[in-house]
């Protein structure tokens, strides 16, 4: 769209906010840097002739979310003639609240993240902050603050430090998303469950965040949660009386300290799918910069878990990671004993014949790092010394397991975790139904989590083509790629594939596979080749449901995967992505019911540029993978 465009649309709404501006208190307008996202921000009296917070996003013109209530409920702080109302009614808070004042800023900058898909991110933003006041009761305030960027808008609630009510108790966020009809939802309703597109409406359970949204004008929109660090986790559930409408759901209250802040509610919102991929480091500028001065220690890499607990074994797999050029190994669960139990130490080793001392000696030698499981009854029983125990053994990181999720506790209790294995130099692997809100970038030792339906599960291709549209715009995930396991749902060319689609610093590898199960196979080239972190990143084509295509820069090298459903597609690959005038050689990594090894994974080679269109033939559940040199 261009500038003349663009303002005819803003023209046209000033003129429609001021036709309604008598009917309310505040309308305020902000936009993003390009001009194409518009949010309204609006104080209005309900039909009870109370005032209530509401909102609206466009895009171009287009509704992309109609007039949505803004709410929260508190169980204290409450006015005198609050106090003798039922408590359903008192405790919503924005009733009587009067604006105090309007600001607007400006931020544009660049940082580099220590691991990531793209060697620079830039934070540019408007900002809209409406200050209000409780009218009966101007002790009490807050402000609701926006950001709109160009790939999307985010609000969240901010109280003020309050020496006559510092301790606040949310019980319920009702912040509201009114859709046009006809949205579907990518909806899951756990963060390791399969994805069903569904209408608003007779959803079976609470969904999982973020989620992705398909517009009836054919905009793709994201709902999301950012910087959860302090609260309580907001799944998304619909509105009982308002159709196309969703509702946040906080899992449980949360109690605060002012000042304080609640989690960001992102908006993304793409013309195209691939542009929410592109796009995801929304999520990430809305936490705070990095906490960790020297982030020296922190290495992503490539990892595969040593099935069988013994030194023979384990120095096996070893070998097999120093050959296939992987950086890790992992001792999983039970290396210590019953990891559900306080009893359990998780300093000690309760198995026979795994000389665990020895074992990290021969992987440094080999220049193989370690990583160890560790259940939460360990890290609660033991977190104040575990990971100093560790960094002296030189482990290099750990992996959480079966940690509980979603409560205001447990929150808390991880980021303190995260942190104390920072303070150690330890690095983070985060698995079971946890999912992150950006705080990678403020703790860069978390390196991955799972909150994923990956190849512990052995999820079908179709699963395999949404993950990269809504579970990946959280952050990295750690998927555990499998290469030899029988129960696999797809080619070998398309778990090749995985490992360029799916982003992950620390990239799980032969997950379930053991070094006896390989014959080092050719095609093993492109996973020994390809790095965990990119300088650049983009999506070729794609939709969920259907089929992606990624292409990842590292240097002057670039990887490309392509995968489909379970429907057989044929996919036109166009190179002009890479620079013109250059020349490369794609090494092919391709399905091939003729190759000569059980894997049936074809490997050929041909020269390609920027004008070069290929055209990939995709069986069902399939595959390809492909190594650009420069020449």
């Amino acid at each position: 769209m261009g500038d003349l465009m663009r303002q005819f649309f803003a023209a046209v709404w000033l003129c429609a906010a001021t036709v309604h501006a008598a009917a309310a208190d505040m309308i305020e307008r902000v936009a993003s840097p390009d001009g194409h996202i518009v949010l309204e921000l609006a104080q209005k009296l309900d039909a009870a002739g109370k005032r209530a917070l509401s909102y609206n996003v466009r895009y171009d013109g287009e509704t992309v979310i109609r007039d949505s209530l803004l709410e929260l409920r508190l169980d204290n702080h409450l006015s005198e003639n609050a106090m003798a109302l039922p408590v359903d009614h008192h405790a919503r808070w924005f009733e009587n609240l009067r604006v105090t004042g309007v600001h607007r800023a400006r931020h544009d900058s660049t940082w580099t993240p220590v691991t990531g898909e793209r060697t620079h991110v830039r934070d540019h933003y408007e900002a809209l902050t409406v200050d209000l006041v409780k009218d009966d009761n101007p002790t009490y305030k807050l402000s609701v603050e926006v950001r709109a960027y160009d790939a999307g808008v985010a609000l969240r609630f901010a109280f003020p430090e309050n020496e006559k009510g510092t301790y606040y108790r949310i019980i319920g966020e009702d912040t509201e998303f009114a859709l046009p009809a006809g949205t579907r939802a990518w909806f899951h309703g756990w963060a390791q469950g399969p994805y069903q597109l569904m209408p608003l409406r007779d959803w079976p359970d609470q969904a999982e965040r973020p989620l992705t949204l398909q517009l009836p004008n054919g905009l793709s929109v994201a709902l999301l949660e950012g910087q959860m660090v302090d609260y309580a986790r907001t799944k998304f559930k619909l509105s009982p009386d308002k159709p196309d409408t969703i509702v946040t759901a906080m899992h449980d209250p949360a109690d605060l300290v002012s000042p304080f802040a609640t989690p960001w509610r992102g908006i993304m919102i793409a013309r195209r799918p691939g542009q929410l991929i592109e796009n995801n480091d929304f999520i990430l500028n809305l936490n705070a910069p990095s906490r960790i001065a020297d982030t020296s220690w922190i290495k992503p890499g490539k990892i595969m878990r040593v099935m069988s607990l013994t030194t023979k074994d384990a120095k096996a797999n070893i070998d097999f990671a120093a050959r296939h050029k992987l950086q890790y190994v992992l001792f999983d669960f039970k290396w210590y004993g019953n990891a559900f139990s306080f009893d359990a130490d998780a300093t000690k080793v309760a198995i026979p014949d795994f000389d665990l001392p020895g074992i990290i000696a021969y992987a440094k030698a080999k220049g193989i790092g370690v990583w160890l499981y560790v259940n939460q009854q360990g890290l609660m029983a033991q977190g104040d010394t575990l990971f100093q125990t560790y960094r002296d053994w030189g482990v290099a990181g750990v992996k959480f397991g079966f940690v509980q999720v979603g409560s205001h506790r447990w929150t808390t209790w991880l980021e303190k975790t995260i942190q104390q294995a920072a303070a150690a130099n330890i690095m983070v692997n985060i698995h079971d139904d946890w999912r992150p809100t950006g705080e990678q970038r403020t703790w860069p030792n978390l390196l991955t989590a799972e909150g994923i339906r990956g190849n512990e599960e052995m999820p079908d291709a179709t699963h395999n083509t949404v993950l990269p549209f809504v579970r990946y715009l959280a952050g990295a995930a750690d998927y555990t790629i499998c290469y030899y396991d029988p129960r696999i749902r797809t080619t070998h060319a398309h778990q090749l594939a995985l490992a360029v689609v799916y982003y992950s610093p620390l990239q799980t590898l032969y997950w379930y596979d053991t070094p006896d199960r390989s014959h080092d196979e050719p095609e093993l080239a492109f996973w020994d080749r390809i790095p965990t972190t990119w300088d650049e990143t983009r999506v070729l084509d794609g939709a969920p449901g259907r089929d992606v295509t990624i292409a990842r820069r590292k240097g002057d090298e670039w990887f490309v995967g392509s995968i489909t459903n379970n429907d057989a597609r044929r996919i036109p690959l166009r190179f002009d992505f890479l620079p013109k005038g250059k020349r490369y050689e794609a090494t092919i990594y391709a399905d091939d019911p003729a190759a000569p090894t059980r894997t049936k994974v074809g490997i050929h080679t041909r020269t390609v540029d920027a004008a070069t269109v290929l055209q990939l033939d995709l069986p069902a559940s399939g595959g390809q993978a492909l190594w650009l040199r420069p020449l």
